[in-house]
């Protein structure tokens, strides 16, 4: 069993963390809230073998790398699960390196359940030695594995053209579910057909709900997706490409930001099309 540190125990991390305490191993949870893992936490950074950083952002992993870098041991394996940009990834992954840490381009995708669940996809990039020494901690964390090479770099490139459609297919559900209002079709009656037809998504499965029962509590916040479509952004400017429908949404989701609904759950969004359309979405928890 693997000695791990875990960082960012927000609503996917307590739930990875969660996983590999239940499948055995010794875990050391952080984060800047007052969140606790059980079991406790009284394994000195030396002494780890893996090192997971679960946080929101680049800037997030970054804090947490420089701080944690002088004191592991060499050989140990850094996981780093946030969405950034591959360039940042071979940043952080030049910097383990020349410490004789290994590095794992590893973000993340599955949603709080399947974190809890240790069901979770991973995108994953990095040296053999990388995978191999992480194996434990990833088994304990996912379902699939997907190796995207020993190129650091492309796990996270892999779950940048991911978001594209996760952001789009969330925004797509709330407009089209708004729409459906408009003419006379209220939320419950969608989640009962659409799921059912060629239309649906994993998405429209699972952030539906949200808006038909009205409870935007944030399993994955609106603001998030400011970030992510950013940085999709940033890498197709690079690459000379137009994406449209990235734009798209992403407006839609700043719109929201600016309603004040940043930090609610981001199927929120639909919110943003229900004041356009002037109609009523069911009322529950904010």
């Amino acid at each position: 069993m693997a000695k791990v540190g875990f960082w960012g125990l927000g609503s996917m991390g307590l739930g990875m963390a969660d996983s590999l305490v239940r499948d055995g191993h010794d875990v050391c949870g952080h984060d800047p809230r007052d969140v606790v893992l059980e079991g406790g936490c009284d394994l000195p950074n030396g002494d780890l073998d893996v090192a997971v950083i679960a946080v929101l952002n680049a800037a997030q992993t970054e804090s947490v790398l420089e701080a944690i870098l002088p004191d592991l041991r060499s050989g140990a394996v850094v996981v780093a699960c946030a969405t950034v940009s591959p360039d940042f990834a071979r940043d952080m992954a030049d910097r383990c390196e020349k410490r004789q840490i290994r590095y794992l381009d590893a973000p993340i995708s599955g949603g709080a359940k399947r974190a809890a669940d240790g069901d979770l996809s991973i995108m994953a990039s990095g040296s053999t030695a990388a995978f191999d020494a992480a194996k434990p901690a990833l088994d304990a964390m996912s379902r699939t594995v997907f190796h995207m090479g020993e190129a650091v770099g492309a796990g996270s490139a892999m779950k940048a053209v991911h978001q594209v459609l996760a952001g789009t297919h969330i925004a797509t559900m709330a407009e089209a579910m708004v729409f459906g209002v408009t003419q006379g079709i209220d939320p419950a009656r969608f989640m009962e057909v659409l799921p059912q037809c060629g239309g649906t998504s994993w998405m429209l499965e699972n952030r539906g709900p949200h808006v038909r029962d009205g409870d935007y509590t944030p399993h994955s916040a609106v603001e998030i997706w400011i970030k992510d479509l950013g940085i999709i952004q940033d890498i197709a400017a690079d690459a000379a490409i137009e994406l449209p429908m990235v734009q798209a949404a992403l407006n839609g989701y700043r719109k929201a930001v600016e309603m004040g609904l940043g930090r609610e759950d981001d199927a929120a969004i639909a919110k943003v099309y229900a004041a356009q359309a002037g109609v009523d979405l069911p009322k529950g928890k904010a």
